[in-house]
């Protein structure tokens, strides 16, 4: 199925029931009265989350979504039935866009979640309600109001531990494939890759991560230039951003020169990206001897001034690529966004239960034991109440 992250979708919310206008007639009763019924709410339009989705390519066949009305009530003061809501299944990292006023409706992050997107309408009123004492036959009654009707843009943003970013043929696709089991288009000319390519990297027993495969950049493309900034969204969804570098370009350009541009866009992008953990992966050392590449990789470090990990690999022979995977995996689990808030000590601290003592000293209560009578304001004894009871159902002579 084709990847995409973008769609257009128009959603209404349902119709409110009209209220009914209808009165009481039986034979006994000839001023029955009003007993129209009110009208049922319209139903809303929500957007729910789904982790077994993975793009948006079922809005470009469907994008009219409309939410069931409201009946419309009836006499006898029959209420009409609410519509039912309508839910949209998007994927998770979709974020939802008012299409008119650019405004941000919502995000859905966890599995689940649901953004209310359209309001449905309101009931409309019976003519009981118009009532009064100098109208007692009123032939009013409300209509139900529409539901909201909106124009949404959905964008959808990948969610990933692991992000791979670099030129054009750096190896980012054939790192992926080598590492999960993705299988990427391979090909030795630009762009490649044209849509982002999640892959599960399983490092061990129950420890695995997820890995997205980025188009290439190139110079110019946050102001639209290559693929444009369509794609380097996608790599805010991300924690851990693996810079890969060619170690040979086929262009002869310079590699510290190719970092650099690549570092400059991100930070046009968005600073807030450019801030974010970035380990350098020198990737095709199997291009050249060692010892040429080691003195290549210690040059550029030493002009770039870089403090940060980074990695030599080949991924089309596997080197260092385990290497890689485990550095990343310790990396995802240290850095591991927190699922339940953080007690203080004394908040957290187990308390003691304390046992409820018995008081044993304590007479059992009598049926000679005086006991509150609220009537005569003063206590009696069960005996002398009970006596009392039969005393008053004596026939009098």
């Amino acid at each position: 199925m084709k990847f995409v992250d973008e769609a257009k979708i128009r959603v209404e919310g349902g119709k409110g029931g009209n209220g009914c206008i209808s009165f009481l007639r039986l034979k006994y009763m000839p001023f029955g009265g009003p007993d129209g019924g009110d009208g049922g709410d319209g139903g809303s339009v929500w957007a729910v989350a789904d982790a077994n989705l993975n793009t948006l390519a079922d809005f470009r066949y469907t994008r009219l979504f409309k939410a069931q009305p409201g009946v419309n009530g009836q006499g006898s003061n029959c209420t009409g039935a609410a519509g039912a809501d309508l839910d949209i299944r998007v994927p998770l990292g979709t974020r939802i866009f008012d299409d008119g006023t650019e405004e941000l409706i919502g995000e859905l992050t966890r599995d689940g979640q649901r953004v209310k997107v359209a309001q449905g309408g309101s009931r409309g009123l019976g003519n009981p309600h118009f009532k009064s004492s100098v109208n007692r036959t009123p032939y009013k009654a409300t209509k139900g109001s529409p539901g909201d009707v909106r124009e949404l843009r959905l964008e959808l943003s990948l969610m990933a531990d692991v992000g791979l970013l670099g030129l054009p043929n750096a190896g980012k696709s054939t790192l992926l494939a080598s590492v999960s089991a993705a299988r990427p288009k391979i090909a030795d000319y630009p762009f490649t890759t044209l849509y982002p390519q999640p892959g599960v990297v399983a490092v061990g027993p129950s420890r695995s991560f997820v890995m997205v495969d980025i188009p290439g950049l190139i110079e110019g493309a946050a102001e639209g230039a290559g693929l444009g900034i369509r794609f380097l969204k996608h790599l805010q969804r991300t924690r851990l951003m693996l810079h890969l570098v060619d170690v040979m370009p086929p262009d002869g350009s310079d590699i510290v020169a190719n970092i650099r541009t690549i570092n400059a866009e991100l930070k046009a992008f968005s600073d807030e990206l450019a801030a974010r953990e970035q380990w350098l992966v020198f990737n095709k050392i199997d291009v050249m001897p060692e010892a040429e590449w080691q003195a290549l990789v210690k040059q550029a470090l030493k002009k770039l001034r870089w403090k940060g990990r980074w990695f030599a690999i080949s991924a089309a022979s596997h080197a260092g690529c385990d290497e890689l995977a485990e550095a990343a995996m310790q990396w995802v689990e240290t850095h591991a966004p927190s699922a339940t808030p953080t007690l203080s000590a004394e908040a957290s601290a187990p308390v003691a239960a304390t046992p409820v003592k018995r008081n044993r000293a304590a007479p059992r209560r009598t049926s000679a034991e005086p006991v509150p009578n609220k009537d005569l304001g003063r206590n009696v004894t069960r005996s002398t109440r009970a006596r009392r009871s039969k005393a008053s159902k004596r026939p009098l002579d």
